[in-house]
């Protein structure tokens, strides 16, 4: 049995890539797992996965921009489990362009989405967390949250606006025994490049991903690694690479 053991998780953004490697993990592991995200058949096929692995597993189709449907996945993991333990805000957007391309649809979503989709995150689970004087919070950054290059400045600037968050709510959380953790990825395979709208951008990153790009489970790893820690102990900010990615 380890800190992972009988742990109710939350996670946004669990039809693929990082969401989705995480709850296979921490399932094999012995958590429950609710999964959230847009693609409700995704998640209910995951879910069905895991329990039929003799894991615990709840599908609750979330849309992280609307704050009631992120009310109601906590609600949901409490009314299926008891409590809640654990809330990883990873839902995410990386439609990368330059800004002289004025592409303000691909901004509001991208603020939407990475930004406004983690304070959802963090005011449905804190008032469970208080009331139980324990709980976890983990937000997902990026290394773009500690540099910005060229045509990544909006993404850049949610992933930045995470960890100042987080950074905040860590001080914020401290009379209620909250743990919080920042997790920032470099270049993992998951789906995030297919949300780039520019053709060129879309094919370069691509390119990149393919050269550089480490498996999702890296990103679960640390997740477990972080909620594996004794209570005692608040890891607040992970930040990792694939070993050969330079930037």
């Amino acid at each position: 049995m380890t800190q992972v053991t009988h742990k109710v998780v939350v996670i946004t953004g669990a039809s693929s890539g990082l969401g989705e490697a995480t709850a296979r993990l921490l399932a094999s592991q012995g958590a429950s797992v609710v999964l959230g995200a847009r693609r409700v058949e995704r998640i209910r096929a995951l879910a069905d996965e895991l329990v039929a692995a003799g894991g615990k597993a709840l599908a609750v189709q979330t849309d992280v921009t609307d704050v009631e449907q992120v009310k109601w996945l906590v609600e949901a993991a409490v009314q299926a489990y008891g409590r809640i333990d654990v809330m990883i805000n990873n839902a995410g957007l990386m439609p990368h362009s330059l800004l002289e391309l004025g592409k303000v649809d691909d901004w509001n979503r991208t603020i939407d989405v990475n930004l406004k989709g983690v304070l959802y995150g963090i005011a449905a689970a804190l008032p469970y967390m208080k009331a139980q004087k324990s709980g976890h919070i983990i937000n997902v950054s990026s290394v773009a949250g500690h540099k910005v290059r060229p045509a990544s400045a909006v993404y850049a600037a949610t992933k930045t606006a995470v960890r100042v968050i987080s950074e905040g709510l860590r001080q914020e959380v401290k009379p209620y025994n909250i743990r919080t953790t920042i997790i920032s990825p470099g270049a993992i395979a998951t789906e995030l490049p297919a949300s780039i709208t520019e053709p060129d951008m879309a094919k370069g990153i691509a390119a990149y991903y393919e050269q550089f790009a480490i498996p999702a489970e890296s990103f679960a790893r640390m997740v477990a690694f972080a909620m594996e820690q004794p209570e005692d102990v608040d890891v607040n900010e992970i930040l990792f690479r694939p070993t050969a990615q330079e930037a």
